[in-house]
């Protein structure tokens, strides 16, 4: 064992110590092992709620989504739709109607999004199709050929919905009557409820035929937008600008990342500002090792001038003290990685911590712990713990034995 590294050791072990320096010792160990535990929470906190609500909308959303503004919509959908499913890393393309609709049941109405698909091609890509808490997943007309549709589970549990029940959607996009502009309004037999696990597309959304949607919105054979979705989310951009490129003027691809631009945004400064604020736990207790040393200086002074006679170098002492605030860091660090990602761990996969889905979309705090916030973590607190070593053993290595021993 180095001798810096054993005389270090039997500083930081003696119980000859005072009991104060003993108590903030301790304090050090904890301030460092709270500051990097509750950074670790919190990180892994925000983490898992950006790539919850990331995954959760992507199940459900388009990557990328092909519109024609102010043609009224895309006539000739199938044959862009096959030549644009041919470029490197599509991989699907969905045609679909959006109209917003007034939904009727049981006196009760609300404004909801009624989604027109086509049911083979948009069950592989969206998710929530596949997440059924009841019912099927079956769009054929009853008896009396009244058409289908699926509800999210948030709006079926507010109205007491149940797959067999019918309800009413009426457009706002009227035919014109002998007695003026009326309104469309067509009946339907909910088939299915589906569980997305998004709240505002739970509560809000539903999905129909493509041929009934385009019936209520009193179009032809035309449909909104081209659904994009791609082997890789992240390369939405690129792809974008090449699908802009070969479908020429007049056509707007936008991405994922700017229709949740801001959300994702705020998630990132969130991240931020957390880990600032934070981190400041641990510069407290860097000051708090700073405080130890600086006592541990004054109450050894004795000891660092009999090993400076005995010929201890100025470097050698310095290291003893950097030694002593690196194992204090250490152990503090250690301790708090390992309180804090057992927590997040925990916490994650029981799901501890309940939420209000209609407030935060999701139903519990989810906790994504990432071992690269880890790394920058502990470099973070072992840097701080050496910085606050620096003055203390800058000022052992500068004590004169002479002057310590000289009255003794």
């Amino acid at each position: 064992m180095r001798f810096e590294w054993f005389v270090a050791g039997r500083y930081l072990r003696s119980p000859n110590r005072p009991a104060v320096l003993r108590l903030v010792t301790a304090f050090s160990v904890l301030g460092v092992t709270a500051g990097v535990a509750t950074l670790v929470i919190a990180l892994a906190m925000n983490t898992g709620f950006r790539e919850t609500l990331q995954d959760r909308l992507l199940g459900v959303t388009a990557h990328i989504s092909l519109t024609r503004p102010g043609s009224g919509g895309l006539h000739d959908y199938e044959a862009l739709a096959t030549k644009l499913s041919k470029i490197p890393g599509v991989r699907s393309v969905t045609p679909a109607v959006y109209q917003t609709v007034l939904m009727t049941f049981a006196g009760e109405s609300r404004g909801v999004v009624a989604k027109g698909i086509d049911p083979v091609r948009e069950e592989p890509a969206n998710e929530a199709l596949r997440k059924l808490s009841s019912g099927k997943l079956d769009f054929q007309a009853d008896t009396d050929g009244i058409e289908a549709l699926l509800v999210g589970k948030q709006l079926a549990d507010e109205w007491k919905l149940s797959p067999g029940d019918y309800v009413s959607l009426t457009s706002p996009q009227g035919r014109l009557t002998p007695f003026g502009l009326l309104p469309r309004t067509r009946r339907f037999r909910v088939a299915g409820v589906f569980d997305s696990g998004f709240y505002d597309y739970d509560a809000n959304w539903c999905f129909v035929k493509m041929d009934a949607a385009q019936a209520l919105a009193g179009a032809s054979d035309v449909v909104n937008v081209l659904e994009f979705r791609l082997q890789n989310p992240q390369a939405a951009q690129v792809i974008a600008h090449e699908i802009e490129q070969d479908t020429g003027p007049g056509f707007a691809a936008a991405t994922w990342m700017e229709q949740q631009g801001a959300l994702f945004r705020a998630l990132r400064l969130e991240k931020l500002v957390t880990a600032i604020f934070i981190g400041l736990i641990t510069l407290v207790a860097g000051l708090n090792i700073l405080v130890v040393l600086s006592m541990t200086v004054t109450d050894r002074a004795k000891d660092i001038a009999v090993l400076r006679s005995m010929g201890s170098t100025s470097r050698q002492l310095r290291n003893i003290f950097l030694w002593q605030g690196f194992t204090i860091g250490a152990a503090g660090t250690l301790a708090g990685l390992v309180l804090g990602y057992f927590f997040a761990w925990i916490a994650g996969k029981y799901q501890l911590i309940p939420l209000d889905p209609q407030v935060y979309a999701v139903a519990y705090v989810p906790f994504h712990p990432s071992a690269m916030d880890g790394v920058w973590i502990s470099l973070v607190a072992m840097g701080i713990s050496l910085l606050a070593t620096l003055v203390p053993a800058r000022a052992a290595a500068r004590l004169l034995p002479v002057e310590i021993l000289r009255f003794e």
